[in-house]
């Protein structure tokens, strides 16, 4: 995330309005807006495989799988997670999921801070968030944090397998980490 656009806060109905017509996402953040930067071939790589996934996995259900586009409303802030999983979407509010299952957030130096603690605490209030699912690009490491576990950390390697368990879905972390180029994935094929 870049610096604050503006200087004085905005209200969620103002954001809105603005992010309609902007040319790059933002996200709002306690009154105030924020850059969202490009990803790499590894992020989208990983947010993609997911999605895909996700989404066989989900086809004759009433989950439906979002990416990057699909802005989560938590309070008056709004977030875009990389992937999500919504099974009870509001088309009254065709703009944003305000009943994710699942969030997945693809980390990056620019975005690890955010992620683990300003998105971590605002999706854990979340009621209908049941998988908080944060995944490294530059390493093979899956943390997964779980409603019904506490939200303690459980994390993934190569050669395990990932249960999301609010879709009942089962995939090893090589299948989420398939084609990405880092030390980890060059190593262990």
């Amino acid at each position: 995330m870049s610096a604050v656009q503006k200087s004085i806060l905005i209200t969620a109905d103002e954001y809105l309005q603005d992010e309609l017509t902007r040319d790059i996402k933002h996200e709002l953040i306690n009154g105030s807006i924020y850059a969202m930067a490009g990803a790499s071939a590894n992020h989208e790589r990983i947010g993609g495989n997911l999605a895909r996934k996700f989404g066989n996995h989900l086809e004759n259900s009433s989950c439906e799988v979002f990416t990057s586009d699909m802005k989560v409303k938590v309070g008056d802030n709004f977030f875009y997670p990389d992937v999500l999983v919504d099974c009870q979407f509001n088309n009254d509010n065709p703009y944003f999921s305000d009943n994710p299952v699942i969030i997945v957030e693809v980390l990056s130096k620019s975005t690890r801070r955010t992620d683990k603690k300003v998105k971590f605490f605002a999706y854990m209030n979340v009621e209908s968030v049941q998988e908080y699912v944060l995944i490294e690009q530059d390493y093979v490491d899956i943390t997964v944090f779980r409603r019904k576990k506490s939200w303690i950390a459980e994390h993934y390697f190569l050669g395990e397998t990932v249960k999301f368990d609010a879709i009942d879905l089962e995939l090893s972390v090589e299948e989420i980490y398939h084609r990405v180029d880092n030390e980890d994935m060059l190593e262990f094929f």
